[in-house]
């Protein structure tokens, strides 16, 4: 019972924890912030857009590049910045446009940047190109908040869910210790109700082992008579000339 205590306690106090964990962690709204930037790109100072994001460098990357991989083709060994040919606005391709990407580690911030070199552009779509960077970096920064507060949400349930589960496994335990006390109350009066008939039997036998003491005080008493009166009648017979 000590140990069971002790395991429930530790699952008690670790489900405090991870609640306390998701209120601190959920309890401000996200905001995703879009800056012009530039950063120089081989040797030029390229104008593009930039936003920060709480979290590391290492919890980002992965889906930054995945990001990356879906606005067109990453360039092979491209990196600082990387390569991507052939990107993708709302559906339609540009063969000629190439996008270059950025991302910085800020201890547990991390700035991601797209921007482009307009003599890579046709003249006429430099602009629409600004304006698809712009809309491209919010869209990551909404999308990388989204699945982290997924993430939290996936944790939250899994957390309600092991919960869920201590909560009917200590339902199932109490109906378990219901029905062993029920049975350990009836052994109690089935052994109560025996100890009563024992008692009852003993006593009986107390009286009736005095009884038969008496008795055989009687007998006895009455066998020492008769012999006594066989005695005389031996000695009357003698007697006899």
């Amino acid at each position: 019972m000590v140990a069971l205590s002790q395991i429930n306690n530790s699952r008690m106090k670790k489900f405090y924890v991870i609640a306390l964990t998701f209120c601190c962690a959920t309890s401000r709204a996200q905001t995703v912030t879009v800056k012009p930037t530039s950063e120089k790109v081989k040797g030029d100072k390229l104008d593009g857009f930039s936003t920060e994001l709480e979290g590391k460098n290492s919890d980002i990357n992965s889906q930054w590049n995945k990001f990356l991989k879906e606005v067109g083709r990453v360039k092979m060994f491209s990196s600082d910045p990387q390569v991507i040919t052939e990107p993708n606005f709302n559906g339609t391709v540009y063969p000629k446009g190439i996008l270059y990407a950025y991302i910085f580690d800020n201890g547990n911030l991390t700035r991601v940047w797209l921007g482009i070199q307009p003599k890579n552009w046709e003249e006429k779509d430099v602009e629409f190109a600004n304006k698809q960077l712009e809309k491209l970096v919010y869209q990551f920064g909404i999308q990388f908040h989204r699945s982290k507060v997924q993430a939290q949400i996936n944790e939250t349930k899994e957390a309600a869910d092991a919960v869920e589960k201590q909560k009917q496994r200590l339902v199932n335990q109490n109906k378990d210790m219901n029905i062993q006390l029920g049975n350990n109350e009836q052994e109690k009066i089935h052994l109560d109700k025996s100890v009563d008939a024992n008692k009852l039997e003993h006593e009986a036998l107390l009286i009736k082992l005095e009884r038969n003491k008496k008795a055989q005080d009687s007998l006895a008493n009455v066998s020492e008579q008769i012999k006594k009166v066989m005695i005389t009648h031996q000695d009357q017979l003698r007697k006899i000339n």
